[in-house]
C-alpha cells in the first residue's frame, strides 16, 4: 500500500470508530514497504481504560504479533496528531516514522486538549498541578543499582 492508501486506513478506522461509540481516532502500524502490520483504536471510553488511544493500541497489538517490544523498521500512520503519552510510546517503541493527518489543534478545536500536559512537563515538578513527592528514594534506588549490575539484561 501506499502512504496515502496507509493515512486513509487510519482515517476510515477513525471514522468507524466514531460510529461504534469510540474516540475519532485510528492508528496503522506498517513496514515501509506498505505492508499493515496492525491498527488500533481509540478504545478509552468502551475499555474505561485511559491509556487506550488508538497509536498505543496499535502499538500493543504491533509487538504482540512481532514477538518484540522494539517496532524498528515499521511506521506509524495516525489519524491525529498524536498526544504526549502516545508520542512517548511511538518513541520507546522506535518506530523508524510517523505519518499524522489532523493536527493537535484540530484535536483542540473539538475537545482534545492535550496543552495542558505540554504545559506542565515544561514545569519543575513543585510547580505542577499534580501534587508529587519524592518517597523512600534510598529504598528504590537499589531496584537500580540491580539493573545496572545485571549482566544478562536486555537494554531498551
Amino acid at each position: 500500500m501506499t502512504k496515502e492508501e496507509l493515512m486513509r486506513k487510519a482515517i476510515a478506522l477513525s471514522k468507524e470508530n466514531v460510529l461504534n461509540g469510540g474516540g475519532p481516532f485510528g492508528a496503522v502500524i506498517a513496514t515501509a514497504e506498505g505492508e499493515i502490520v496492525a491498527t488500533g483504536v481509540n478504545r478509552v471510553t468502551s475499555s474505561c481504560d485511559p491509556t487506550a488511544h488508538a497509536e498505543v493500541s496499535a502499538i500493543r497489538a504491533a509487538t504482540a504479533k512481532l514477538g518484540t517490544f522494539n517496532l524498528s523498521g515499521y511506521e506509524i500512520y495516525t489519524s491525529c496528531e498524536p498526544c504526549p503519552m502516545c508520542l512517548g510510546a511511538i518513541y520507546w517503541a522506535r518506530l523508524d516514522k510517523m505519518y499524522y493527518a489532523n493536527t493537535k489543534t484540530d484535536a483542540k478545536n473539538i475537545g482534545f486538549d492535550d496543552s495542558f500536559i505540554y504545559d506542565e512537563l515544561e514545569l519543575a515538578p513543585t510547580d505542577r498541578k499534580l501534587p508529587s513527592e519524592v518517597l523512600l528514594r534510598e529504598e528504590a534506588i537499589k531496584a537500580f543499582e540491580a539493573w545496572t549490575e545485571k549482566e544478562d539484561r536486555i537494554d531498551y
